[in-house]
């Protein structure tokens, strides 16, 4: 028998029914007692004070005729300064004789987590009773605020003029899949790889009034990323960005994060431009004034510490939010040049096997058919910026015109993998396709092997472009890059060129330690000149610099492939002869 259960639609309140198996997901989520599982990380109060000020929910309003949404109220970090602020501001423009009743529809704040709920509860009791409410009407009051549930799920009456808070930063692993799959079904933002925090910001910005604001401080992967894309056209399709505050590495929460933070807020009102600004100081001298800059009607023409950027939102195109001179140089190269892959280059990523340990080892070593194994690069054969090959090797189970070989034609490898067969059957690809159960993740393609690439590992502090002249397979933790048009250490000087870094920089998310992550989806952003309209004098400075990995030589070469100007240059980072 299928338990009630309340959900929502458009923003709206709904009943719907749902199983038992859903229901017991969210009480399993509901009981986590680990803060990390939950996604609960705290902000510093002065950061939440901040947000409160560049949404607009300040005392010096009638607050109290209007509505605020905390949709993971947690310890109360969000709550508690809201209901303060409420308070004031209630105190203030209702002096004669005012009554606790007129606060109720005020503020809603939601919490899944049952033990969490029930101590915040407490507090916002205990606050209200010291600003001078009977112990009854803090309990009524708090009551009418307060809410336990899941937010995705919850039923919420009307629409509120303030979001705020710092939504949970929970992946899907975490999640349990009958809850998973329900998420999906009510959220298209929910997309790919995305976390948790990104359907909170979809149903909040839809439980918005026309004018509302959200203002959220929370992981600022999702706005350059392959699965906030969703989340990006749906913010473009009826939206503004206002502000945006990119908070790496300031301190902004009471713990160390692994997720660079900013805070983005985000009105229901006509697109228009973004005021932004980076890593402030964190203390309440420097953010009260930066929030005054931020909502002045027109930008002080002296700030030093916020900019404003046109454009910013375009359907699921990542948002580019540095500094407007690179954000221009970009742009000018992204009209004027082709992409790498127009050019007539490819991008690609070496094979991922789901078990290295089964398939991969030392080559000479590997005991089947010498045409049934092929010699594999890896990151630590590149270390020092050219191939020194460690001797490692990887088994083929695919027949060069594809598809799998028949293990009978092949009895060592036959034998090889039967004696590995308990660690590669419990693979999900072998489960899911048990008669293919030898496969590798990805197919081989023997003759990439004998192809002259580029390698560049994922995750690296500066590009690390190394040439390999068609010796080795690339493994999965390698891009690669070839080309039938260009010479391609004429293209690794590009590739290792302030121009590259440029492009990887502004599209890709950022790492612990100023790392950048070289993903193919990045790479395919580069723009190149086409070979044919390369000088023969700049083809030859191009591959003499990559060859002696001289970058100076490089970037200049570089620019001037692009024709860039000194303030071009400057922009870079970059200066030099022409």
């Amino acid at each position: 028998m299928e338990q009630l259960g309340l959900g929502f639609d458009s923003g709206g309140a709904t009943a719907v029914a749902y199983s038992p198996s859903l229901s017991d997901a969210v009480d399993q989520l509901s009981t986590v007692s680990e803060a990390d599982a939950r996604g609960a990380v705290f902000t510093r109060a002065e950061v939440v004070d901040f947000i409160l000020d560049l949404v607009g929910y300040t005392d010096d309003q009638p607050l109290y005729t209007k509505r605020l949404l905390e949709p993971s109220f947690g310890g109360g970090a969000f709550l508690l300064p809201a209901v303060r602020r409420l308070l004031s501001a209630w105190k203030r423009f209702r002096p004669s004789s005012p009554t606790p009743e007129e606060l109720g529809e005020s503020l809603l704040a939601v919490e899944l987590h049952g033990e969490t709920y029930r101590d915040t509860r407490g507090e916002t009791i205990r606050l209200l009773e010291r600003e001078g409410m009977k112990p009854g009407e803090a309990e009524a009051l708090a009551d009418r605020w307060l809410s336990q549930g899941d937010f995705l799920l919850a039923p919420l009456s009307g629409r509120f003029d303030f979001v705020v808070g710092n939504p949970p930063y929970v992946r899907q692993e975490m999640i349990p899949a009958p809850l998973l799959s329900e998420y999906r079904r009510r959220f298209r933002t929910l997309y790919d790889r995305a976390d948790l925090y990104i359907p909170f910001i979809e149903r909040s910005l839809s439980l918005l009034t026309k004018g509302g604001v959200l203002g959220f401080i929370c992981s600022d992967r999702w706005m350059k990323n392959r699965y906030g894309g969703p989340l990006r056209s749906f913010v473009a399709s009826k939206y503004r960005l206002k502000i945006y505050v990119d908070m790496t590495d300031v301190g902004a929460f009471h713990s160390d994060v692994s997720a660079y933070p900013a805070i983005t807020v985000i009105g229901r009102e006509p697109s228009g431009a973004t005021r932004v600004a980076y890593r402030p100081e964190i203390d309440r001298e420097t953010l009260t004034s930066l929030a005054s800059e931020f909502r002045s009607p027109g930008l002080p023409k002296n700030s030093g510490s916020v900019r404003e950027i046109t454009g910013v939102t375009s359907g699921a195109e990542p948002w580019l939010l540095e500094p407007s001179d690179r954000t221009d140089l970009i742009r000018c190269l992204e009209e004027n040049f082709p992409s790498l892959e127009e050019a007539g280059c490819s991008v690609g990523i070496g094979v991922a096997t789901g078990a290295d340990k089964a398939f991969i080892g030392e080559y000479d070593a590997l005991d089947v058919e010498p045409d049934r194994k092929l010699p594999l690069v890896t990151t630590k054969d590149i270390v020092s910026g050219e191939v020194r090959w460690l001797g490692r090797g990887i088994v083929n189970p695919f027949a060069d015109g594809g598809g799998l070989v028949d293990l009978k034609a092949y009895p060592r490898l036959g034998r090889y993998l039967e004696e590995r067969r308990d660690v590669i059957a419990r693979r999900h690809c072998a489960q899911k396709f048990p008669d293919n159960w030898y496969r590798t993740i990805d197919r081989i393609t023997p003759s990439l092997a004998w192809r002259p690439k580029l390698l560049i590992p994922d995750i690296k502090g500066e590009a690390h472009i190394v040439y390999e002249q068609g010796e080795l397979y690339p493994h999965h933790n390698l891009y690669y890059v070839t080309s039938d048009e260009w010479e391609l250490r004429a293209l690794q000087a590009v590739l290792l060129s302030a121009i590259s870094r440029l492009f990887v920089t502004t599209y890709s998310t950022k790492m612990r330690g100023g790392y950048l992550r070289f993903q193919a989806q990045y790479l395919r952003r580069i723009r190149i000149p086409r070979w044919s309209e390369v000088s023969g004098v700049l083809r030859k400075e191009l591959t003499e610099a990559a060859i002696t990995r001289d970058i100076d030589a490089c970037n200049d070469a570089t620019l001037r492939l692009f024709g860039l100007n000194g303030e071009e240059r400057a922009t870079l980072g970059v200066n030099g002869a022409q």
